[in-house]
């Protein structure tokens, strides 16, 4: 079963790092590809990468090791920039929607709305957002822990850790709570409303083939935002909703829940947006061209 579990998360990664790296690289190396849409699908990526790794090298280090120890500063520093890269990636996917959104319901006035100063300002919100929301609350109070040191989960998150905290832990739950309506709701929310005015207006195109185009080009958007937002929302809704920071009953259901948005989610992006798009197969193509025709020369 080590074995197994060895080769499963170790190949999982491997397509993790490839398919995100080749998204990256095809990216930077097709001028086509020099869009807000692709830039945004670049920062996707490099939260994957980011997301991904850390985690899952622990866990293949882990496999093996008869005891499976990670240190007080280790766990928290999993935590904190699991929480600031998970959140950034939820924010982030609002965002693609209204860059969908701009595109196909304001397409002349899309390189306007949507310009490098724009996606710039973007990001550095984006990211310095989620970064006050998820660590000014544990310097405010730092995490105090009393109630044992072991952690059922293959990695440390915030949810399996409020069980080892002691004394009254609602400050930690409210300002999950308060974090989740920012990064979860009301991006879910937005994503809806502009889906549902993609939806109005791509309707009154006249052509079935414009139409098909339309839907095609948020396809994958709307798959990623299922599987993500999916499992974030049965995992931290059921959890925050019916927590009474005693029990132990979330710990096994969180860490197989997380397996997806934390490890399955990252290595399936890039396919989902590679090989659902024309524009990146084609701009592929070229490069592996102009790849051969210099090593002709």
């Amino acid at each position: 079963m080590r074995i197994l579990l060895f080769i499963g998360f170790l190949l999982i990664y491997i397509m993790t790092m490839l398919g995100n790296s080749f998204l990256i690289c095809t990216v930077i190396l097709s001028p086509p590809l020099h869009t807000a849409m692709y830039y945004f699908l670049c920062n996707l990526s490099f939260i994957d990468l980011f997301y991904s790794s850390t985690s899952v090298p622990k866990v293949l280090f882990d496999v093996f090791s008869k005891q499976r120890r990670i240190s007080v500063t280790g766990c928290l520093t999993q935590v904190y920039f699991g929480l600031i890269v998970g959140s950034t990636e939820c924010v982030l996917l609002a965002v693609m929607a209204y860059d969908r959104y701009i595109a196909i319901c304001f397409p002349l006035y899309y390189t306007v709305i949507m310009s490098w100063r724009t996606c710039k300002y973007i990001t550095i919100i984006m990211w310095s957002g989620n970064i006050i929301i998820n660590v000014v609350p544990p310097i405010l109070k730092p995490y105090v822990f009393c109630r044992g040191n072991q952690v059922n989960h293959f990695a440390c998150e915030i949810l399996v850790l409020l069980e080892l905290m002691c004394g009254d832990i609602s400050f930690y739950k409210l300002t999950i709570f308060i974090g989740s309506l920012f990064v979860l709701f009301f991006p879910f929310v937005f994503i809806v409303l502009s889906y549902i005015c993609i939806i109005i207006s791509v309707l009154k195109i006249n052509s079935a083939d414009g139409r098909s185009k339309a839907f095609s080009t948020c396809a994958s958007h709307l798959t990623v935002v299922c599987m993500l937002y999916g499992t974030i929302f049965i995992l931290y809704g059921s959890c925050m909703t019916t927590y009474t920071g005693q029990g132990k009953k979330y710990s096994s259901n969180i860490k197989y829940i997380s397996i997806i948005y934390g490890v399955v989610t990252p290595v399936l992006n890039p396919f989902i947006y590679s090989l659902r798009n024309n524009e990146v197969k084609t701009a592929f193509r070229k490069i592996l061209t102009r790849y051969s025709a210099s090593r002709s020369l």
